[in-house]
């Protein structure tokens, strides 16, 4: 089975590269062995999106804010490894209910 790929695309213009790096450090920081890569891509006109295997799972766009880096790791260990547990990272997104 393939290691899923995540790609991280921001804006250029707003200068998010800081903030698109941090949440993949954060990403290969959880996800160390479990995913091929992350990647970073550039984009423009305010763009903060994130895809996993080509599938959008945050858009900031969408959502009116910016992703945590919790909220990112449970979205993508639901993904590939549903029952994984990410200790700390498994209580509740503050501010944000399923």
């Amino acid at each position: 089975m393939q290691k899923p790929i995540v790609e991280i695309e921001f804006c250029t213009q707003c200068r998010w590269l800081l903030r698109a790096a941090w949440l993949a450090q954060e990403l290969l920081t959880t996800f160390d062995t479990d995913l091929a890569s992350v990647n970073l891509v550039p984009g423009t006109g305010g763009i903060l999106e994130v895809r996993c295997d080509g599938e959008l799972i945050f858009s900031r766009k969408a959502a009116g804010r910016f992703p945590e880096a919790k909220e990112l790791k449970q979205l993508i260990r639901d993904l590939i490894d549903p029952a994984r547990s990410l200790g700390h990272s498994d209580s509740p997104v503050k501010g944000h209910s399923d």
